[in-house]
């Protein structure tokens, strides 16, 4: 054996252990699928979603609005923000609506469909009296409140027909009558025909376009059979084809799908071409809030119907997108909450509810775009007008009310608390533990860890 310069033996090291092989890491882009399910299938996930998507399109469309209405405000000698004030303080009470709505009951929204479908059709049979209708861009649809307020009572129409709609379905679903088609039909059609007739009495056939895809969606609900959903259908297209007809002011509407130049004559396109001018101008990321040239005197109903435009030239495709996210989400959502439920009241209200929103928004946003006629209906919770605002409003929080009547999402909700705070408990008050995910075993000493 050598030994070393000192005398003694060497030093045998031992042999290091084999190291074991890192696992491979796994893609994220893999696992983003699979997270992104579990995250939405979580019982919340819709309750957050309508809650949230619908309070970002109002926000956002508040800013839109402020920025949309300004140049029409001061062309009719009014403060820039007069418009916005109108739309934020509508959207205020919409905030009490739907908070409302989301804490009452699914009984008492039975309840008050009766009242609603009653008071709409009131309403709108009061519009065509003379001297208490009032006409606004050739259609008397309108009730005037006093000074600038003003209210439209066909808005209300589409929440009546989806609350008293679904009520009935439940209840004849309730009595196995849906199966006879005469149960499925009467009177669920005759009354939607009752408020077309008022609506098209005053020439908005944009929202009776509406009511007609709630009536759809509510017989699409009840499991109409192929023959009968058909018949209903070509009834429908057949009346409006004859009211389209007979009109020359929806001709010339017609006439300008596809236009990407204003035309002389009683045809001139000037809204559809210039909604187009403004998308186009707006390229990714816009020209900046505030920044639109449209707005200024050339295209009509900047802050209403054509709002879109607007978003698209200031906030470009990213904003336009961004928009189109939001209700494919809150639309997503309400076919959840739909899907999910074994209450027929439920599934046929938010079937009817987001039938609504996502019809409207379809068909506010093909127009714009050049791809449907112009209908004259605004872009929901994003568009001025006070009237379509607080409908929408309540509709949504009955979507909210529903998602929190599942019983997974009412197990969830219960077992949340407060983090901060005290409670008071027979007289006294307790400090509250807090609220974590981790249940310690009994007796086990804390380790310090938040």
């Amino acid at each position: 054996m050598s030994s070393s310069r000192t005398g003694r033996p060497p030093v045998q090291r031992a042999a290091r252990p084999p190291v074991a092989p890192r696992p491979p890491r796994e893609n994220p882009l893999r696992t983003l699928v699979p997270r992104a399910r579990r995250a939405w299938d979580r019982p919340l996930t819709a309750y957050y979603v309508i809650l949230g998507g619908s309070l970002l399109i109002t926000v956002l469309g508040l800013v839109m609005v402020y920025s949309a209405s300004q140049i029409t405000a001061l062309q009719m000698s009014l403060p820039g923000s007069y418009f916005f004030r109108k739309q934020l303080l509508a959207a205020v009470i919409g905030a009490v609506l739907l908070l409302v709505a989301s804490r009452m009951p699914v009984k008492l929204h039975r309840a008050l469909a009766y009242p609603i479908l009653a008071g709409a059709v009131f309403l709108m049979a009061l519009v065509q009296v003379p001297g208490i209708g009032v006409a606004v861009n050739g259609n008397q649809n309108w009730l005037a409140l006093g000074g600038s307020f003003q209210l439209q009572p066909s808005e209300f129409g589409k929440l009546a027909l989806v609350l008293w709609g679904a009520d009935l379905l439940a209840r004849k679903q309730d009595k196995r009558l849906l199966t006879q088609w005469k149960h499925m039909l009467v009177p669920l059609v005759p009354a939607a025909f009752m408020l077309l007739g008022l609506i098209m009495l005053g020439g908005d056939m944009g929202t009776a376009i509406i009511l007609t895809a709630i009536l759809f969606g509510l017989l699409w609900l009840a499991g109409a059979p192929t023959r009968l959903f058909a018949g209903v259908v070509a009834v429908a297209a057949l009346l409006g084809a004859i009211l389209i007809r007979t009109s020359e002011n929806r001709m010339a509407r017609l006439a300008c799908l596809g236009a990407t130049e204003p035309q002389t004559g009683p045809v001139d396109c000037w809204q559809a071409v210039h909604g187009i001018y403004a998308l186009a101008s707006g390229g990714i990321f816009g020209s900046g809030l505030g920044a639109s040239l449209e707005k200024w005197g050339e295209l009509p109903e900047a802050h209403t119907d054509f709002i879109f435009a607007v978003t698209g030239e200031e906030l470009g495709l990213a904003g336009t997108l961004s928009v189109l996210a939001l209700f494919a989400a809150l639309g997503y959502a309400g076919i959840r909450v739909a899907g999910r439920t074994e209450d027929p009241f439920v599934r046929y209200a938010a079937g009817g509810v987001t039938t609504w929103i996502t019809a409207q928004a379809v068909i506010n946003i093909g127009a714009v775009l050049g791809l449907l006629p112009i209908a004259g209906v605004p872009l929901p919770l994003f568009s001025y007008g006070g009237s379509a605002l607080l409908p929408t409003m309540f509709a949504i929080g009955l979507l909210i009310a529903f998602a929190r009547e599942d019983p997974a999402a009412r197990m969830a909700l219960a077992m949340r608390q407060p983090r901060f705070g005290r409670k008071r408990i027979g007289g006294s008050q307790r400090p509250r533990r807090w609220n974590t995910m981790r249940r310690r075993a009994p007796g086990a000493r804390s380790s310090g860890e938040r």
